[in-house]
């Protein structure tokens, strides 16, 4: 692996990195960790990395790589600078025949999503996409459920991800993380819906096998004088039918990481919360039930997710490390010219076009008073 981004005062980095080496699949061999060379240098020999394999810009790492013998360049890049510089970085990784796994939202803008749809189909490369939430065993349970009919049809859907991190005016108070975040020249067009929203939007995709045909969106800005959104309501639609409700906050006071979904259907429901990831609740009008890791006769996805005895608490990185080693098995079995194994799945290129999408639609619905509905349009 060679790193974009994520240098030693990056936020979300070196959880890149450890995830990525937590099944010994993977590698870190090279890195750009920063656009200030000195900062790429020194996270570089804090991470034991020769010098040579340390580069001043994402263009300089790519082309030096690629110039070296087969089998000791870098066989991907994994993208996890600001999301004005996905697009670039993965673009020219794939046209220089590298493999890319990139955080989310995968590009600025959904014109950006389309084109790298396109350099993906052209190239025939990996792509991957963390979001990270889908490498939960009780995820995986979850949506084998609902795709054996536990739930039955179903009929509505509640997800809900509130944070508290910018309810002040951060980003004037020398914070990095909220400074790219809240600057839509870095950001994109959304701030709480782009940053958090999609992983909301995601996760109900993801769980109940239904794509949002539609939505109601109602976008808010309470800090004064912030560029881009720090809270949104969205009602949904669903294809086939269901209902359902979306709301994501950056804004929500004494609220850490809370995403949850509630899946209901016919025949039952599911709750389950980011915050407590090993329980999974099935519940009907007669009866609950609680599902746990390594615990009972779980679906082939849940077993090939969990990592540790029951009741031993797996968290945010072994899901986040989920997603590299399945990453790490597609892009193993594209080297030695065979299908990847469907069980070991991963968000994808057509995943991230779909979080724009979201976004474009949510920002469409919400600055429309005249329309109450707004078609979800890739």
């Amino acid at each position: 692996m060679g790193q974009i981004g994520g240098s030693l005062d990056a936020f979300i980095g070196a959880v890149h990195r450890r995830a990525a080496i937590f099944d010994h699949e993977i590698e870190l061999v090279a890195g750009c960790f920063s656009q200030s060379p000195e900062k790429s240098k020194a996270t570089g020999r804090a991470l034991y990395l020769p010098d040579e394999r340390v580069y001043d810009s994402f263009e300089q790492m790519i082309l030096a790589e690629k110039e070296r013998p087969e089998g000791d360049r870098i066989d991907f890049v994994s993208i996890v600078t600001p999301n004005h510089l996905h697009f670039p970085a993965a673009k020219m990784a794939l046209e220089n025949g590298f493999h890319v796994i990139c955080d989310k939202p995968m590009t600025l803008n959904l014109q950006e999503a389309k084109d790298l749809v396109t350099i993906v189909e052209k190239t025939g490369l990996v792509f991957g996409l963390t979001h990270n939430y889908t490498g939960y065993p009780m995820v995986k349970e979850a949506r084998d459920m609902v795709r054996n009919g536990k739930l039955g049809p179903i009929r509505k859907v509640v997800v809900e991800y509130p944070q508290g991190w910018l309810s002040k005016d951060e980003e004037h108070n020398d914070y990095k993380q909220a400074i790219w975040r809240t600057d839509p020249a870095r950001s994109g067009a959304a701030g709480a819906m782009g940053d958090i929203g999609t992983h909301a939007e995601n996760l109900a995709e993801y769980i109940t096998g239904l794509k949002i045909s539609e939505l109601c969106a109602d976008l808010s800005t309470f800090v004064p004088g912030r560029q881009l959104d720090d809270d949104g309501n969205v009602l949904l639609r669903f294809e086939g039918g269901a209902k359902g409700v979306l709301h994501a906050s950056q804004i929500s006071n004494g609220e850490e990481n809370s995403l949850k979904i509630y899946v209901y259907g016919e025949l039952g429901g599911l709750e389950w919360r980011q915050m407590e990831p090993n329980t999974l609740l099935y519940k009907t009008q007669e009866s609950q039930r609680i599902i746990r890791p390594s615990v009972g006769d779980l679906s082939a996805a849940a077993k090939a997710h969990g990592r540790l005895p029951a009741g031993h608490p797996e968290g945010f990185f072994e899901a986040f490390a989920n997603i590299y080693r399945n990453f790490a098995y597609a892009v193993r079995a594209h080297m030695e010219g065979r299908p990847a194994d469907p069980l070991y799945d991963f968000p994808t290129v057509y995943d991230g076009v779909r979080g724009l999408a979201f976004i474009d639609t949510v920002i469409a619905s919400s600055q429309n008073d005249s329309t109450k509905w707004t078609k979800f349009v890739e």
